[in-house]
């Protein structure tokens, strides 16, 4: 009996130690948060916040490779010297699960001017708007300039690569394979490709869509250290929680004078052959920080549907937005007006959220929620 016992016990160690082992990861990824001397060691936050550390040592290999690099043999022997908090990083652990045997990194620096040539070829060689119809392959598109309303055509062929916005995240990197078939009416679109000389059309190489939310409210309260705002947006009263993430993008609008019949100085839009474009402009808008938005400042959030319908992750947020909230409610009115004279074919208006009956759309204009 004794024996069966000791077996039991030894073959339970056994067990503990093989699960214990599985459990440890063999790789890392994620952020470089810091790189201590004393211990010598290198602090990693993963993509979902979890933060990790690992032991460097005089064995560990050091290897930089630019962004989008698949394969380690163009990687460059570096020293620890290289490696700077902000870097991403892929750190291969020794099998003791805490010692890293090698840190393949790609410089923050590198990854920022990688993401901003390719933002730029999206808008020079692209076009940005609402699904407008579809038939066939090709898509046409609904575009906003501070002067009117556009169309663009999108072709899409068999090699033209189409991705979806994955619901609930604000993360371009998340949009899944998908198809033409999934694109709906009303979705927002973004293709790059051939462009046209005058604009009106593009031939798709890469298509990015999804369904995405656009709303608007008075700011009640921020906490900055949570990144979360509290927006009273309806008529009723009810809050809306926004909740801001390292991926979401804040913007600040110029200030206007209060009853200012048009737009100031603002960014101007790259599109050939037509009218200022309103995404283009938006993108263009200088950076924000929670800090800065004050209670009662009026902001537009973008986001994509979740489940919850009193909060919403914010893709891009726009502040001091008061002038886009009344130029959006003046277009509201006149398409409403122009539906009253068709028969009642007009904009569907939205009062639930208040600001003057404002769609989603706020009145015909969207915010970006793709962003590159």
């Amino acid at each position: 009996m004794k024996r069966i016992i000791l077996f039991a016990a030894m073959m339970w160690t056994a067990s503990s130690i093989l699960d214990a082992q599985a459990a440890r990861p063999s790789n890392v990824v994620g952020t470089v948060v810091a790189i201590r001397a004393e211990p010598l060691e290198i602090q990693v936050k993963d993509d979902k916040g979890r933060e990790s550390t690992a032991k460097l040592d005089a064995t560990t290999e050091f290897r930089k490779v630019a962004p989008g690099e698949r394969n380690l043999r163009n990687a460059q022997v570096v020293e620890i010297s290289s490696v700077s908090p902000g870097d991403r990083v892929l750190i291969t652990l020794a099998a003791d699960g805490v010692t890293a045997r090698r840190v393949v990194v790609m410089s923050a620096q590198s990854i920022s001017s990688r993401n901003e040539a390719d933002r730029e070829d999206w808008q020079a060689r692209g076009a940005a708007g609402i699904v407008d119809n579809k038939k066939d392959g090709t898509i046409v598109l609904r575009m906003h300039s501070m002067t009117g309303e556009s169309h663009v055509t999108v072709a899409a062929g068999p090699k033209t690569v189409f991705r979806q916005y994955a619901p609930g995240s604000v993360k371009f990197a998340d949009a899944k394979i998908s198809s033409v078939n999934a694109v709906a009416v009303g979705d927002q679109l973004r293709a790059r490709g051939t462009k046209s000389a005058d604009g009106s059309s593009v031939q798709a190489e890469e298509v990015v869509f999804g369904t995405f939310l656009t709303r608007a409210g008075q700011v009640v309260r921020t906490d900055a250290a949570a990144g979360v705002i509290v927006m009273k947006g309806g008529n009723d009263g009810k809050l809306l929680t926004v909740r801001i993430t390292p991926d979401s993008q804040l913007k600040r609008m110029p200030a206007f004078p209060s009853g200012a019949g048009g737009p100031g100085p603002m960014p101007q839009g790259n599109r050939a052959g037509g009218p200022p474009d309103f995404t283009h402009m938006i993108e263009r808008l200088p950076g924000a920080r929670i800090e800065e938005i004050q209670t009662g400042e009026t902001i537009v959030v973008s986001s994509t549907r979740e489940p919850r319908p009193d909060q919403l992750t914010a893709i891009m947020l726009l502040s001091n937005a008061d002038f886009l909230v009344r130029m959006a409610a003046a277009r509201a009115a006149r398409a409403s007006g122009a539906g009253s004279m068709n028969g009642g074919r007009g904009m569907q208006q939205d009062t639930s959220m208040g600001l003057g009956g404002l769609s989603n759309g706020l009145g015909g204009i969207e915010l970006p929620g793709m962003l590159q």
